[in-house]
């Protein structure tokens, strides 16, 4: 791809509440990749009469941010203020506060400048976070059979029957749970809700 000389872009920024990391973008007045990383407040403040059309993508640099725009192709300057503004509301960008976004965005099927606090604190999946997808399935597997089928679990946990066995990945893959795995760089997490 070639890069181009943006330098003549006036360079402003617009204050957001959390680093949401670096983009990338393309110029189309000078049909180009932009020469310069760019923050997430320069991609807010880009006049695109000024600067010229432009698109931005994620860099990379931030985990949750990738997540959330993951599968996109570009990243508005209003999907940037929502997310911000979500994120203030949810009193932090914790990385659960940010898969709790990509879940409720995911779950309603909404975009993200009109996805509302309310839609996502109603659908609060139950978040594990950990080093690999297989621990953290048979970890989420038995503290959800413990909390949803508690007398069930306390017949299986004092059985003294060798051939009484929890199957984690039978559990997890009925129907009655929608399971999501997200990949978080060295971190993995899993989203787990009741259908």
């Amino acid at each position: 791809m070639n890069h181009c000389d943006n330098s003549t872009a006036k360079q402003t920024t617009t204050a957001l509440l959390f680093d949401l990391g670096t983009f990338e973008g393309f110029s189309f007045r000078h049909q180009c990749a932009i020469d310069h990383i760019l923050t997430a407040e320069e991609v807010v403040a880009w006049d695109h009469d000024r600067d010229g059309e432009a698109e931005f993508w994620p860099s990379g640099d931030h985990t949750g941010v990738r997540v959330i725009f993951a599968g996109q192709s570009a990243v508005t300057a209003s999907e940037l203020v929502a997310l911000d503004q979500l994120l203030n509301e949810l009193g932090s960008d914790s990385d659960e506060n940010l898969l709790r976004i990509r879940h409720a965005s995911t779950r309603y099927g909404t975009h993200l400048t009109t996805l509302t606090l309310a839609q996502v604190e109603d659908d609060t999946p139950h978040i594990f976070i950990g080093s690999n997808f297989t621990d953290l399935r048979q970890e989420a597997a038995y503290e959800l059979f413990e909390l949803y089928y508690p007398e069930a679990y306390a017949v299986w946990e004092k059985s003294t029957c060798d051939g009484l066995i929890f199957d984690t990945d039978r559990f997890l893959d009925s129907p009655s749970w929608s399971v999501d795995e997200v990949n978080l760089g060295d971190r993995k997490a899993l989203l787990i809700s009741p259908q």
